[in-house]
């Protein structure tokens, strides 16, 4: 599926849920979705598990440190090949530096092969990723949003996705992962977009004493 405009995405989401629509009256439309270049994917998977956990500046410094120990850029073989004791040096955890460790030998061998993960449907994609050490759903679903670049994912686990529903809906609470799980139907072939939206209407409840503005 090719990359619709933001204005197309404002138009189509607008049309088919006129809750959404007067949220991108205010918001504005949806970002644009591309994949990224393959050559990046690496990085940006062991980002998602030194990101894990951490507040964001906390995760950004030691990301930091582990590109500056690597020369700059962090890539499978160089984790492979790195001292004994520089990730931990680094601030990395045991867990995280033993999923990174894992994700750089799935990837080396083949079992992981990411130049292929762009050519997977949604489920494989997820099923490949869960199997490294320290990826499970949500990250597999934010690797599928972010870098893959694909449209329709709906991450029913996602908290902020979950608020984000009930504050457009005027629920009581957010909903169960359950109860979500269809509810966007209607929204086919745009969630990934909708996702999106429940985060920004999670954002601006926050500021305004925790309804929308509307």
């Amino acid at each position: 599926m090719g990359a619709p405009s933001r204005s197309l995405l404002a138009a189509e989401l607008s049309a088919a849920d006129p809750a959404l629509a007067r949220l991108i009256d205010i918001i504005g439309p949806p970002p644009a979705r591309r994949p990224q270049r393959v050559a990046d994917r690496f990085g940006s998977l062991a980002r998602a598990i030194l990101h894990q956990q951490l507040a964001t500046q906390a995760a950004a410094t030691i990301t930091g440190r582990v590109r500056d120990a690597m020369g700059g850029s962090i890539s499978s073989t160089g984790l492979l090949e790195l001292d004994d004791g520089i990730l931990r040096s680094c601030g990395v955890s045991g867990a995280k530096q033993a999923a990174l460790m894992d994700l750089s030998n799935r990837v080396e061998d083949g079992r992981l092969d990411l130049h292929a993960l762009g050519r997977l449907d949604d489920a494989e994609v997820v099923t490949q990723l869960s199997a490294v050490r320290g990826i499970g759903r949500w990250t597999a679903e934010m690797f599928l949003m972010g870098p893959l670049g694909r449209h329709n994912v709906w991450p029913v686990g996602d908290l902020g996705v979950r608020s984000g529903w009930g504050l457009l809906r005027r629920l009581d609470a957010a909903p169960t992962p359950a109860a979500l799980e269809d509810a966007a139907d209607h929204l086919v072939p745009w969630r990934s977009s909708v996702a999106w939206c429940c985060w920004r209407a999670v954002d601006l409840a926050r500021e305004n004493g925790g309804t929308l503005p509307y």
